[in-house]
């Protein structure tokens, strides 16, 4: 009886083995080390907070069984993880169904691309394994796993969250030029300056201001203009002749009025501080005072005027019309024969030693462009916050405030306090550039970059915006695109996303142009990168020793970075990372 049942078993597993071996799975197993794959890329690569692979297989002749269906699940492998993508089917030449048939006596290939997946932390070290399993009607047989490539470059999470904030800028000038005019009528064909127009209430006005201005020490006279015309009636040559004579006499009235006691200005008691010009026939101030003025004919004599470029046949046809020149002569003429004299100062506004202590003590003195420029005075962000903070209490109107009040919050990454203060500005100054761009800031800081880009757009054109939308597109795995937002700058993102377009010596040439990243770690651990994409194992190293030196966390991240996995037996690199 034990005989029997000895022998009903060995035929069972004879007859198994005879089964396996007709329906070719078998020999799938047993060839299952040839069937040969290529995956694309290999590192696997994380873009645009996703990755995908592209995998190519090869099965040689006389392997693929004729009524076997095989189904291969790429399988990424993670610490603490997996995650299966979605299965390749196979089919042998006798098989009916969905699936891409492999010839038995010829063998064949599949290609196969996987959707896209969401990267996440603990993929940065890890595998892509291929589980395949064949199948002839009821019959199963598991092929051995098989890894086939590394992961994960992760390259694009090193760009740097440096966006470029926009302050609301002062117009604050430490020195203001500022001008007074007055005026000096004379009598046709005369050029004395009678006691009459010295006292006129716009000379008082004058002198006033220059008395009082010659006493205070933050105003400096620059000089004097004096335009001297006479009215376009009368010869030409006695005209140029009689405006010269009155530039000078309404010159020695001034130099006269500034050596008075009251208002003694030496400078200004010098015929060098003068500059004089004259005009013989003032046609273009008969124009502009016929405009202005209330005579019935006026339109009648501005076509004379356009008619007529010569002056004297002008004069002969305005004269013509006898009545309308009467009250041309009464009401026009005597304007014009002036002398216009303009005083040109400059005004020191308070030094910046006055300002600052006035911002701490009585900012309520303070200019809202005065107060804005104090914050300018110091490196101290809460010292910043504090007069911004004032300025707003102060000037709650203008969106500067507001602007630059969330922008030293979003320096500080208090970003709720810094999105309130932005919201704040826009309803002071809706579609302003400068505000706009920092609230794009907020929502990409939020992780909303779809809102920011939105944002940027709407702020315009400015080389801090484009930098901005250059981060986003990085983020976005548009690389080319970051390439051109980044257009000249030469910073370490600028460089990052010319290395992620493909183009390694640029992204070098980038860092070692840079002012501010230049010697930074983080810019040589980008180097020894760019290094080991162009095959450079000296680059690499010498790169990834300097940032090391700089920053010794650089050396686990080298041990564990995809981007070296080709140089890990190389001696010099396991000596750095090891």
């Amino acid at each position: 009886m034990k005989n029997q049942s000895l022998q009903t078993l060995g035929l069972a597993v004879i007859t198994a083995v005879a089964l396996t071996s007709c329906n070719g799975l078998g020999k799938l197993v047993k060839n299952a080390d040839k069937i040969t794959y290529k995956v694309t890329p290999d590192p696997m690569e994380m873009h645009g907070d996703s990755m995908t692979v592209s995998i190519t297989g090869t099965y040689p002749a006389k392997v693929f069984p004729k009524k076997a269906t095989v189904t291969t699940i790429p399988v990424v492998k993670y610490n603490g993880g997996e995650k299966a993508l979605t299965p390749v089917v196979l089919i042998g030449e006798k098989v009916e169904g969905t699936g891409k048939k492999i010839a038995n006596k010829t063998g064949g290939s599949f290609s196969y691309t996987s959707e896209k997946f969401a990267y996440i932390p603990e993929m940065k070290v890890a595998t892509l394994e291929l589980r395949a399993s064949g199948a002839v009607k009821s019959k199963k047989k598991d092929l051995p796993a098989k890894k086939v490539a590394d992961g994960t470059i992760i390259t694009p999470l090193l760009v740097k969250s440096d966006d470029k904030s926009l302050i609301g800028k002062d117009n604050f000038q430490k020195v203001v030029p500022h001008s007074e005019t007055t005026n000096i009528f004379f009598v046709i064909n005369q050029s004395q300056v009678r006691g009459s127009e010295m006292t006129s209430a716009e000379s008082k006005s004058f002198k006033e201001y220059a008395t009082a201005a010659s006493k205070n020490p933050n105003i400096a006279f620059k000089n004097m203009n004096v335009s001297a015309y006479a009215s376009p009636d009368g010869e030409l040559s006695r005209n140029g002749e009689l405006a010269e004579n009155r530039a000078k006499e309404a010159t020695k009235s001034m130099v006269a009025m500034f050596k008075d006691k009251k208002s003694k200005v030496d400078v200004a008691a010098q015929e060098a501080f003068y500059t004089k010009v004259t005009t013989a026939e003032d046609w273009d101030g008969f124009k502009k005072a016929l405009e202005a003025s209330a005579i019935a004919d006026k339109e009648l004599i501005l076509r004379v005027l356009t008619m007529y470029p010569d002056g004297e046949t002008r004069e002969k046809e305005i004269k013509n019309l006898s009545k309308t020149y009467t009250e041309v002569a009464d009401k026009i003429l005597p304007k014009l024969r002036r002398a216009v004299l303009t005083l040109n100062v400059d005004v020191n506004s308070r030094t910046d030693e006055q300002i600052s202590k006035l911002a701490a003590s009585a900012p309520d003195s303070l200019s809202v462009e005065e107060i804005l420029y104090a914050a300018t005075l110091t490196t101290d962000l809460n010292a910043k916050l504090d007069i911004y903070k004032k300025a707003e209490t102060k000037y709650a109107s203008d969106w500067r405030t507001s602007n630059n009040v969330g922008m030293i919050y979003l320096m500080q990454n208090k970003l709720n306090d810094a999105e309130a203060e932005f919201k704040k500005a826009d309803g002071l100054s809706a579609n302003n550039p400068v505000v706009k761009n920092n609230m794009g800031i907020v929502a990409r800081w939020k992780g909303d970059r779809k809102t920011a880009m939105e944002l940027y757009k709407q702020a315009g054109s400015s080389a801090e915006v484009s930098y901005n939308m250059g981060i986003i597109e990085i983020q976005n795995g548009n690389y080319a695109s970051a390439v051109g937002d980044f257009g000249s700058d030469n910073s370490f993102n600028a460089a990052l996303a010319k290395l992620l377009n493909g183009n390694s010596d640029g992204a070098m040439s980038t860092i070692d142009n840079s002012t501010t990243d230049k010697d930074a770690a983080l810019s040589f651990y980008l180097k020894a990168i760019a290094g080991a994409r162009q095959g450079k194992a000296d680059v690499l190293t010498n790169n990834l020793k300097v940032a090391i030196q700089k920053d010794a966390s650089f050396k686990q991240m080298a041990k564990d970075d995809a981007e070296f996995i080709k140089f890990r037996d190389n001696a010099d690199f396991k000596a750095l990372a090891n």
